[in-house]
């Protein structure tokens, strides 16, 4: 009976688990179908709705949710997971660890960055189109309700944004059973009009996209900057695998999520070849007029939903480019004792809500952001297949012979949808390309700024031997008793905290702790791996915290391991000593002059060392240290 107990639970797990990913992670993916027949057959560059064409557009969306998604991304690139966690940035971390060669390794992290970078403008284009294109139902219900459009999508994105805080895990909980009903009317709908006109089916065969593209030409190659919308959300969903871990997500979308979104597309398909006026909303004439208001209801939900997924996923990479210093440190909430990766980082949080707000304004329909919408996700999508490559040939051993063909498969499929949405930029395009170069400006710059602040630290660094050595011969004038932590900067022979101290004060403690946070390049780490300590001559101790990228460090913690290694020191007792360092504008900067500006500015507003490693403020003492750069 034992056994039979346990045989379900893992089962009753995998089902929660599936559940809080279709509520978070296929929310993007899943709205899409809300506007992706309607821009594809409307517009400057709009298809004609003949039968062929139907079929030849039918035929495109589904082989493209096939090889990118299914193949691609779910079976492909979730295998490249760091002990659980994806996103790019667990992505580029995998990709650098068998790259030695320092130029190899640039390109991979300017990939990496750019990367995440158009991933954040995917953050900031999605909820704004998603909610914009489900809230514009109330036109076509009653037209007169077109000027309260803006303002309810603007009311309806605060209340996303302001929900973040309680966490993925109750946002999942309270979303799943949401877009259970949505993808159960999603083929519903779907399924009705495909058996009025089941010939649509026939679009099944490959063959039709192929001769689309035959008959066509160079105007179905513009066409793919329009079906490439029924594939955004795939990067999100690699992005939230640490939230849900990757069978549940793989699962989900093979039981549930792609045949409700080819029975919709399909169903959109066939009502467009029973009645070609309806290419105007093809989504939303599919739903009797007596459910109208419901589903505007129900779609509002979806959308907001499906802005959930970017959200969630943003928070992930916000986490993971702090911890590998790529951005300045922002306070980071954990939200899960079970799962690491749950997190919220709520400066992120305020950010995109303002940018998304400022978008819906500044864009006013879904059909101008659809202009915008392609250009980041498939920028990302290309760039993760690069980097999967590099994993697949160094971390899974793959040959060549066999490695080269499905990734060349992947890139020109990745490059055919690039390509078309490349041709968006004077139409709307330039915007995520503006926010994208923006977002890694300023990530170069910071990672720059901390090489050349820790060259300076270095540069003035005294030699912790030569230290000790100097006390072996000159004693200082008092040891206090008790217990001194000093945080120093890895590759930092001894922290300038101290070396300020000891000049000023002419005293030390009895028992001297040197604390170096290292981040490793996996997302986590047993407690029994993370801890190393050295013990010195005169009292001191160089205790080395190792932690994964999603992990955020606590001091307090540490100690409390260090005691399992013999090194007790109490966090409530001990006194905690900061280098506060000041930078000012050099006469011969290491920096360029727009850089160094830039540089200033994120150091000086980026989070205290003290919340962000979770030291107890009422025992620290800061000590200043001045530098230019």
């Amino acid at each position: 009976m034992t056994t039979q107990a346990n045989a379900h639970e893992p089962s009753a797990g995998l089902i929660a688990l599936m559940l809080g990913a279709i509520g978070v992670v296929y929310g993007d993916v899943g709205t899409s179908p809300l506007y992706t027949m309607k821009e594809i057959f409307n517009g400057p560059h709009a298809v004609a709705a003949t039968p062929d064409n139907v079929l030849g557009i039918l035929s495109l969306i589904f082989w493209s949710l096939i090889l990118v998604i299914s193949i691609k991304y779910v079976l492909f690139v979730m295998r490249a997971n760091n002990r659980g966690e994806g996103g790019i940035m667990a992505l580029m971390a995998l990709a650098l660890r068998h790259r030695n060669q320092q130029r190899q390794r640039n390109i991979i992290i300017a990939l990496g960055l750019f990367g995440t970078a158009l991933f954040y403008g995917d953050g900031i284009i999605t909820p704004a189109i998603s909610v914009l294109s489900a809230v514009e139902g109330l036109q076509v219900a009653a037209p007169a309700l077109e000027a309260y459009v803006l303002p309810t999508t603007i009311v309806v994105l605060i209340g996303l944004f302001l929900f973040q805080s309680y966490g993925t895990a109750k946002v999942g909980l309270l979303f799943g059973p949401v877009m259970m009903v949505w993808f159960g009317v999603l083929a519903l709908l779907g399924g009705l009009s495909v058996s009025q006109n089941p010939d649509v089916l026939e679009a099944l065969n490959p063959v039709y996209g192929l001769r689309f593209f035959l008959e066509h030409g160079w105007h179905a190659f513009i066409a793919l900057g329009a079906v490439v919308l029924a594939l955004t959300g795939a990067e999100a969903l690699y992005a939230d695998m640490g939230h849900f871990g990757k069978r549940p997500i793989q699962l989900a979308w093979f039981a549930l999520i792609l045949p409700a979104l080819a029975l919709n597309y399909f169903g959109q398909g066939a009502l467009i070849l029973r009645d070609p006026a309806a290419v105007l909303n093809p989504f939303y004439l599919l739903v009797p007029p007596w459910a109208m208001y419901p589903m505007i209801g129900l779609a509002t939900c979806a959308t907001v939903i499906a802005s959930q997924a970017v959200i969630s996923g943003a928070f992930s990479i916000t986490s993971q480019a702090m911890q590998m210093d790529y951005i300045p440190r922002m306070q980071r909430i954990h939200t899960s004792t079970a799962a690491i990766g749950q997190i919220y980082v709520p400066t992120m949080n305020r950010m995109l809500l303002l940018l998304v707000i400022c978008t819906v304004l500044g864009f006013g329909s879904s059909g101008n952001l659809a202009a915008a919408y392609g250009l980041a996700v498939t920028g990302t999508m290309m760039i993760t297949t690069l980097l999967t490559l590099i994993v697949a040939l160094d971390s899974w051993q793959w040959r060549p012979h066999r490695a080269y063909p499905l990734v060349a498969l992947f890139l020109a499929v990745d490059g055919a949808f690039l390509g078309a949405n490349l041709l968006k930029i004077p139409q709307g395009g330039w915007f995520p390309l503006v926010m994208g170069s923006l977002l890694f400006l300023l990530m170069f710059t910071w990672r720059r700024g901390r090489e050349v602040l820790t060259y300076h630290l270095q540069k003035a660094a005294v030699s912790l031997t030569g230290f000790i050595a100097g006390l072996n011969a000159h004693p200082p004038m008092a040891r206090i008793p008790g217990t001194a932590v000093y945080m120093s900067a890895r590759n930092l022979s001894m922290p300038h905290a101290l070396q300020v101290n000891f000049e000023h004060n002419r005293v030390l403690h009895e028992r001297i702790v040197l604390l170096t946070i290292s981040t490793e390049d996996v997302p986590t780490l047993a407690d029994d791996e993370r801890i190393n300590i050295d013990a010195l001559e005169q009292g001191f101790y160089r205790v080395t915290a190792r932690h994964g990228f999603m992990e955020t460090p606590n001091v307090p913690q540490i100690l409390r391991l260090c005691r399992l290694q013999g090194l007790d020191i109490d966090s409530g007792s001990a006194s905690f000593f900061i280098g506060r360092e000041t930078l000012i504008p050099s006469d011969k900067p290491d920096l360029n002059p727009w850089q160094e500006k830039i540089f200033l500015v994120m150091f000086r507003n980026s989070s205290s060392p003290i919340q962000f490693f979770k030291i107890p403020p009422e025992r620290v003492v800061e000590l200043g240290v001045q530098f230019e750069v």
